[in-house]
C-alpha cells in the first residue's frame, strides 16, 4: 500500500510547476520591466517559466578546468619521449 501524499515530507512535494500564480507572474514581469502599477491585474501577458538546473554546468566546468592543466602538463613530456 502506498503512502498518502499529505503524509510525505515537505521537500519531497516541492517540484517544478509549469503554472505560476498571479503574484509570481507580476513579480517576474516587474523584473523584466514589463509591468507598471497602472496595469490591470486581469489579462496578464504570458510569462515563460523554465526549469533551471543551478550549479550543474559550473561543476562540470570546474572538473574540466582541473583536468586541462594536468593534460597540458602530460603532453610536452610525451612529445619529448617520442623525439
Amino acid at each position: 500500500m502506498s503512502i498518502d501524499r499529505s503524509l510525505k515530507i515537505k521537500s519531497a512535494l516541492q517540484r517544478h510547476r509549469n503554472v505560476l500564480t498571479r503574484a509570481e507572474r507580476i513579480e517576474q514581469l516587474k523584473g523584466e520591466e514589463r509591468w507598471s502599477e497602472d496595469d490591470s491585474l486581469f489579462g496578464l501577458p504570458k510569462v515563460a517559466h523554465r526549469k533551471s538546473h543551478v550549479g550543474r554546468k559550473a561543476a562540470k566546468e570546474e572538473v574540466a578546468k582541473e583536468a586541462a592543466p594536468e593534460a597540458a602538463a602530460e603532453a610536452p613530456e610525451s612529445e619529448e619521449k617520442e623525439s
